[in-house]
């Protein structure tokens, strides 16, 4: 094994849907002795093995995502130009490559995950360069549905399908754009999460060739033992398919588009100027949709501000029995959950419907 010190600077960013196997792809990296940027993010019930990610990088992307008014699972177009404005600010460029500095020091061989980190990739890239570090990048591929599922299950999710197939989407095509550099795709990988399941070493072993990761390639039996301690194949448990989802049918057809596109992506040689052409295609065509759906739902929009300003007429409270609902719980739900938690609970006071705590 070559010494650590003499690896040139590698910045490995671990990007993709949240619930598509990042955390096991960052924590398989770790393992290899690719260096996680301390303190982490701590472990829970939705990902006990660990989510290998810096907390500062998570704190960093909350931060940026509230100026931008953006959030994680955004399904707007528009939401790219608003964090590529975040950042474009010299000061966040100037602070984010300072932080990738001071761990760089530690070890020369980062790996960076988080699932907001899509949204800021050009951030990083230009951290990354003027650290001296080469920005590669790994994305995550698992078939739209299951991701979907997984959010429903593990995250309460309650925005629908429609919104969570159409974030995903959103996220993945616009990834792709992001992740884009040298012809050829010698700077990034794209990887299913089934594969790595299956058989994590072939599946790491040939990122680590194609972005010349050295932690990888002079990886040690010990940590190898690791990685197959670490890796669950049951980890698999979703089996929803886009016909589960029960889509609006042109969503269906972009989701089930961009999934067979993206797959290409993964095979050996399958990253290629045609495929990139279809994926710009689908993007548009993406944007199309989103635009349709917003002029012909402005109504909502407009009700739902009126309301929450106050210059809304809410309906006559109901009997405690099934009838029409008042005021905000006319709102679609997915407008509500936009909402901040302390509007709603200022709402709730002023309407005086303040919840029992």
């Amino acid at each position: 094994m070559t010494d650590a010190p003499d690896h040139p600077r590698t910045v490995l960013f671990v990007a993709g849907a949240g619930r598509s196997g990042t955390s096991t792809m960052a924590g398989l990296a770790k393992i290899l002795g690719l260096h996680v940027p301390q303190p982490e993010v701590p472990s829970d019930a939705t990902n006990p093995k660990g989510f290998a990610e810096p907390q500062w990088v998570v704190d960093h992307h909350d931060r940026l995502l509230r100026e931008a008014v953006v959030q994680v699972s955004d399904s707007r177009p528009q939401a790219w130009f608003d964090t590529g404005r975040v950042s474009t600010r010299e000061p966040e460029r100037i602070a984010t490559a300072a932080w990738l500095e001071s761990h760089l020091a530690v070890n020369p061989e980062l790996v960076v995950k988080d699932p907001r980190l899509s949204w800021f990739l050009s951030l990083w890239r230009v951290a990354a360069i003027r650290t001296g570090s080469r920005p590669v990048f790994a994305t995550m591929l698992r078939p739209p549905a299951e991701v979907v599922g997984s959010k429903q299950t593990y995250y309460a999710n309650k925005l629908g399908s429609a919104h969570l197939a159409a974030s995903w989407l959103n996220m993945l095509l616009h990834t792709e754009r992001g992740t884009r550099g040298t012809e050829g795709g010698a700077d990034r990988v794209f990887v299913r999460y089934a594969d790595l399941l299956d058989d994590w070493t072939r599946v790491v072993m040939d990122a680590g060739e194609r972005l010349q990761l050295q932690h990888v390639l002079h990886a040690s039996s010990e940590q190898i033992r690791d990685g197959h301690r670490f890796v669950d194949p049951s980890l698999r448990r979703m089996t929803l398919t886009l016909d589960d989802l029960g889509l609006p049918p042109r969503l269906h057809e972009l989701v089930a588009e961009t999934w067979a596109e993206l797959n290409h992506l993964a095979d050996q040689g399958g990253d290629t100027a045609e495929r990139h052409a279809t994926l710009d295609q689908l993007r548009e065509a993406y944007s199309d949709l989103y635009a349709e759906a917003e002029a012909i739902s402005r109504s909502s929009v407009v009700h739902a501000e009126h309301v929450l300003r106050g210059r809304g007429r809410p309906a006559p409270a109901p009997e405690p029995a099934p009838g029409p609902a008042r005021g905000a719980d006319r709102i679609p739900h997915g407008l509500r959950a936009a909402v901040p938690p302390s509007v709603r609970r200022g709402l709730r006071r002023a309407a005086g419907r303040e919840r029992p705590q």
